[in-house]
């Protein structure tokens, strides 16, 4: 693991050290758990650009998509 310093504002801490006490779990791993579940959390809202392409693949049906491309960019 890396050592890592932050900062905390007074009632953040205050409270962190009660729920450490409570679960009588270090505050360090609290910290962890909390970025665990945060970093889930963001990962299960914010698919990958692998999941979009598997998603999204097929759902153009009108005509071949360079050649519409092609069409379009010719206007300009």
């Amino acid at each position: 693991m890396i050592r890592t310093v932050i900062s905390l504002d007074p009632e953040d801490k205050r409270w962190l050290e009660q729920k450490s006490k409570e679960t009588q779990k270090p505050m360090a791993a609290l910290i962890r758990q909390a970025i665990r579940r945060m970093r889930q959390e963001d990962e299960s809202n914010s698919p990958s650009f692998d999941t979009l392409l598997e998603q999204t693949q097929g759902l153009w049906k009108k005509e071949e998509g360079l050649a519409y491309q092609q069409s379009i960019r010719s206007e300009w």
